[in-house]
């Protein structure tokens, strides 16, 4: 028997916005509204760069990826074509005004995944301490 959790108000998510809903393990789930008033649950991570589809562009049964602009369908997490690839998708109910989020699959689904982390690129040098790689000095030109 499903557990269902209570997340928040269907009119605590704005049409054509989302609100994301925390997990203990894992990312956010975003609960998204369409101008229809449909309710969808995906993981809040874009299939190409890990972008928060939670920031993204609401558009019809869609939501465009705030990094790349990649449309993903909000009934299944699917990329559309030509793009590949698939973002997990919650069970959802709605009762009373109420949104309810499936309690397995908020502790189970899609834990291991993470965000790409941002910024440039770190060089390691193991030799730093003997001089054999250095750094810039800071405030070198």
């Amino acid at each position: 028997m499903t557990r269902w959790i209570p997340v928040c108000s269907v009119d605590d998510i704005p049409a054509l916005g989302s609100r994301r809903v925390a997990r203990a393990r894992g990312l956010d789930v975003a609960v998204f509204k369409a101008a229809d008033q449909h309710l969808f649950a995906l993981l809040d991570r874009c299939p190409h760069k890990g972008g928060p589809l939670s920031q993204g562009i609401v558009f019809g049964h869609s939501v465009a990826c705030p990094l790349h602009n990649w449309s993903i369908a909000l009934d299944s997490g699917e990329a559309a074509a030509p793009d590949q690839g698939q973002t997990p998708r919650f069970a959802l109910k709605v009762e009373h005004g109420q949104v309810f989020l499936d309690a397995h699959e908020l502790d189970t689904l899609a834990t291991e995944a993470t965000r790409p982390l941002a910024g440039p690129a770190r060089r390691t040098c193991p030799g730093v301490a003997s001089g054999s790689c250095s750094a810039p000095a800071v405030g070198a030109k």
